[in-house]
């Protein structure tokens, strides 16, 4: 078969190219691939910044974002021949911690947890992959390739879990909530807070093209420029950047009693500004600041829920871009107006 992969920590060694069949030994369950999403992790992970090879091993297929039909269930009761599918992505440390003990792999105390086309298990960059069947979510088949969204949705899933749990330490009514960055990711977040009838506003650089318009059809309200020139303090605040003064801007901004999810993943620091300067804004304002990664097996039962019911034709327009795995290459590379790109193994 053809897989996409690479050799982690070495930047350019991504290829497309022949590859074993997955042995049994990696699930009952046999999948033939449909879609694979792609994100800033896969494209990390291409240039060389991190990633590991399954022990043993140097080579990785890459790929977390999954989606595919099922060709052999195996033993498994639960699927059938046909099912569409989507593979969840971290494993549990082999000590186990205890989150990971109790199935809450996605809040791992030691960092031991595998996960996917990132950390010591091949990904789904493949043209067949096995999956174990308890980590295989079947997927409402009126999706179709609409279900290679469902990784970014347990995200955001997790992380509204996460804001609306730390709401309850104190009465809390919350009737703003703010999302900065408008990617896959805040888009969704966008989605799901509109669904809890909150006046949702949507911050980021782009200030033309799909994004906009897809804000403006959940009947929320899209924004560039600064956090601070905001006319309002958010309740919520939803951060998908991982920039630095965004950060430190939402935390000055956010209402009191407010709560931060941290979801966006960067680096560096902010200029002109202390930590203790940040820290006290949440201090003397009742904040709650949360990061929240990853998504257990509750969100994905969950955020597979969420995504079935969202309107298909506004969740179609977030997938921008489907290119073949022979150009994955090309689907690394982000363009203007893209959201989400797509690599398409297969019809669905």
């Amino acid at each position: 078969m053809k897989a996409i992969t690479v050799e982690p920590k070495k930047p350019g060694t991504a290829q497309y190219e022949d590859f074993p069949e997955p042995d049994v030994h990696e699930g009952s369950v046999l999948v033939e691939a449909v879609a694979v999403g792609v994100c800033g992790t896969d494209v990390e992970i291409v240039e060389g910044k991190y990633g590991w090879a399954p022990p043993g091993k140097t080579r990785l297929i890459l790929g977390h974002e999954s989606l595919g039909r099922v060709i052999d269930p195996g033993p498994s009761s639960s699927l059938k021949k046909g099912d569409l599918v989507v593979g969840i992505v971290r494993r549990p440390d082999p000590v186990p911690c205890p989150n990971c003990a109790v199935g809450e792999w996605d809040m791992c105390r030691n960092g031991q947890y595998s996960e996917r086309g990132i950390k010591e298990i091949h990904g789904f960059m493949s043209e067949r992959w096995r999956i174990e069947p308890e980590y295989a979510i079947k997927v409402d088949s009126s999706l179709g390739i609409l279900g290679a969204l469902l990784e970014p949705m347990t995200v955001i899933t997790k992380a509204l879990t996460q804001v609306f749990a730390a709401g309850q330490r104190a009465f809390w009514e919350p009737k703003t909530a703010l999302v900065t960055g408008a990617g896959p990711i805040g888009l969704l977040a966008a989605l799901r807070l509109s669904a809890r009838e909150l006046q949702v506003h949507v911050l980021d650089r782009a200030e033309t093209g799909p994004k906009p318009e897809l804000v403006r059809a959940l009947g929320a309200t899209y924004h560039t420029g600064s956090v601070l020139d905001l006319d309002f303090d958010p309740d919520i605040i939803v951060e998908c950047t991982g920039v630095g003064a965004v950060i430190a801007d939402s935390i000055q901004k956010v209402a009191a009693g407010g709560i931060i999810c941290l979801t966006g993943v960067g680096a560096g620091g902010v200029a002109g500004r202390t930590v203790a300067d940040v820290a006290a804004a949440a201090v003397l304002k009742n904040n709650v600041i949360v990061g929240s990664v990853n998504a257990n097996k509750r969100h994905w039962y969950k955020g597979s829920e969420n995504l079935a019911r969202a309107d298909r034709k506004w969740l179609s327009r977030l997938i921008t871009r489907l290119e073949k795995p022979e150009n994955f290459k090309q689907a690394l590379k982000r363009m203007p107006d893209d959201i989400k790109v797509v690599i398409q193994f297969s019809e669905v």
